[in-house]
């Protein structure tokens, strides 16, 4: 079964090798995904999600992960990441 990032939505995508003689293989591309323990700092610890290493990188520039959690929007996000997205909320306020 295919991977996805439970914070971007990013998943695998089909493309072409093409050969020399100009044939179209097609080909499954994966996205670097891993099972990453990540801090939030509103929960006060460490939440395990399937991260790509793309996400990760954005965590980073966002100022950390609670701050770009809730700028994501529900379609991209899993249901355990909506989860964590509310209790999250609820501890801010």
């Amino acid at each position: 079964m295919a991977q996805r990032c439970e914070l971007t939505g990013k998943g695998p995508m089909v493309k072409n090798l093409i050969s020399h003689s100009h044939t179209k293989t097609k080909r499954w591309v994966k996205p670097n995904v891993r099972k990453r323990r990540i801090f939030s700092e509103s929960l006060n610890g460490m939440v395990v999600l399937r991260v790509s290493n793309r996400a990760l990188r954005s965590i980073d520039h966002a100022g950390g992960f609670d701050s770009f959690i809730l700028r994501q929007g529900d379609d991209r996000l899993s249901s355990r990441a909506r989860g964590i997205r509310e209790r999250i909320r609820r501890a801010r306020s």
